[in-house]
Order: C-alpha cells, then structure tokens, then sequence
C-alpha cells in the first residue's frame, strides 16, 4: 500500500498524482487492513482538495490583481504619450465619488505605486512601467499555472473518490459474503 502513494508521477511543481485500484483484492491482500487503506485514501484526498481550495483562492486573487495591474499599466503608458504640460483627468476616489486632477507631465513625472501591505513608493514613469509589466507578466505566468494545478487536482481527486468508493464497496461485499456464509453455518448446524 504504500509504494502505491509513494509513486514518482508529479505535475511540475511536485503534486503527486492519484494512484488507480484496478482491483482492490490485488491491493488489500489482508481484510483486516480495510480500515487502514481506507483512511490512507480518505487522508489522501483531503490533502487533493485542501490543495485545490488553495489554488482556486490564489486564482481568484489573480484574477482581481491582473485587471488592476493592466489598468495602472495603461495609465503609466498614458502618462508617458503626453507632451510637457498639464493632464486634466478625473479619477475614482472610492466606489461612488469621483474627482478631477491636474497633472504636471514631462520628464520628471513620478508615480506612486502601492506594492502591497500598506506600502507606496515612488517611481520614475520608466521604472514603474517596467515594474508594472514585470508584475503583469509575472501575474499571468502564475495564473496559468495555478489553473493547471487546479485542473489537475480536479482530476486526482475524481480518481482518488472513484478509489474509496471501490474500496467501501469491496468491503461491503466482503462483510456481505461474510453473513451469508455465517447464515449458511448456522443453518447447516440446525
């Protein structure tokens, strides 16, 4: 049983990937290690959907993050294509107000960029471009990875619920076949 969940078959980040019970009389060669087989593949496939919850929550957080990125991106990109002077624009200060604001643009222009727990910084148009599209690119890349670890997931845990539902009934027929040959002895001793 356990060079079964010690197989070396992984995604490419390390997730191992569910083992198939073609027959569970080849796999359980003792009856009596039933219960301990069967929480090895209930504890197995807890960890599968821990791990996908985790990945679909990173995902949805990209999912948030990557239009925010692109849209910062797009005004840093708009900042840049304006001449020396002044930008007149209106911005969103929370859901429901907006305001207008003047910007002074040209070669000096800074922009402030939250990097996350409470910080901004400043940055040269150049540098928070190059950043911004580091980051966007970098969000992407993760959330195509993230969806294939949830795709895969998906699918070992598919595996993993067809396996303990062979298991439970493997043994039912087992304890079963187990009573009526009780019965049949019973019988025979009347």
């Amino acid at each position: 049983m356990d060079t079964l969940f010690n197989s070396t078959k992984t995604n490419p980040r390390g997730i191992p990937s569910a083992p198939f019970v073609e027959k569970v009389e080849d796999f359980i060669k003792d009856p009596n290690d039933f219960e301990l087989c069967f929480n090895k593949f209930q504890e197995r496939l807890s960890k599968y959907k821990f791990m996908q919850e985790s990945k679909m929550a990173t995902v949805r957080q990209l999912k948030t993050r990557i239009p925010d990125i692109d849209n910062t991106l797009k005004i840093c990109h708009t900042l840049q294509l304006q001449e020396d002077g002044t930008l007149e624009t209106n911005y969103q200060l929370n859901d429901t107000l907006f305001t207008k604001a003047v910007i002074q643009t040209g070669e000096d222009l800074k922009v402030g960029l939250w990097l996350g727990a409470d910080v901004m910084l400043e940055y040269p148009l150049d540098e928070a471009i190059e950043l911004l599209e580091k980051k966007l690119a970098d969000a992407k890349e993760n959330l195509e990875v993230c969806t294939e670890d949830v795709e895969f997931l998906r699918e070992n845990i598919t595996t993993m619920e067809v396996n303990c539902a062979r298991l439970y009934n493997w043994d039912v027929e087992r304890r079963q076949a187990l009573k009526k040959a009780e019965e049949g002895t019973k019988q025979l001793k009347i």
